[in-house]
């Protein structure tokens, strides 16, 4: 049994996210946990996720959404501890017309092949990101691409609940994994 770090975005993923849900379903799941989920500064995000890389007995899966994807492009790099895999969920657009302005140190992520099995997720009607650079995303990064339908950003407000559809998208993702 590999672990699984939680790496909720901007605002840290509410009561009502499914992240935070899952976390509460399987106590194994671990949150990492930056300096600020509100303020967040890509090398405070960077040293945080190694951290808790560091502290997993076997490769874990990551479970990233929306700023969380970017971070892992952003980790992949330059990262210093071994992934079995990352499942992300609604990348947000640094082009768009809506970009989380708090975040500007996570603009511009690295446009290259990721060095670990990867799905991602998105939504085609994801306001933070058109499905075009998900899906260019999804073939830069070497990601297997998932398209949801009218979803939302894939949160909270999104009505999802604990969203049972994302977390048979990730069990299947996760078995393809071991």
């Amino acid at each position: 049994m590999n672990d699984i770090i939680m790496l909720p975005g901007l605002g840290g993923s509410g009561e009502s996210h499914w992240q935070t849900l899952w976390e509460r379903q399987d106590p194994s799941i671990r949150r990492f946990q930056p300096s600020s989920w509100d303020r967040p500064m890509l090398t405070d995000w960077i040293g945080a996720l190694e951290r808790e890389i560091a502290t997993s007995k076997t490769p874990p899966i990551l479970i990233a959404h929306s700023l969380a994807c970017q971070l892992i492009a952003h980790w992949a790099p330059i990262g210093k501890a071994a992934i079995l895999g990352a499942f992300l969920v609604a990348p947000p657009e640094p082009t768009g017309e809506i970009y989380l302005a708090e975040a500007g140190s996570f603009a511009h992520p690295p446009r290259q092949r990721l060095s670990f099995p990867t799905q991602l997720v998105a939504s085609t009607d994801d306001p933070f990101c058109s499905l075009d650079y998900a899906r260019d995303s999804a073939e830069i990064w070497g990601s297997a691409f998932v398209d949801i339908g009218p979803r939302g950003h894939i949160n909270g407000a999104s009505g999802l609940g604990d969203w049972p559809e994302g977390k048979a998208i990730f069990e299947r993702f996760r078995a393809e994994l071991r």
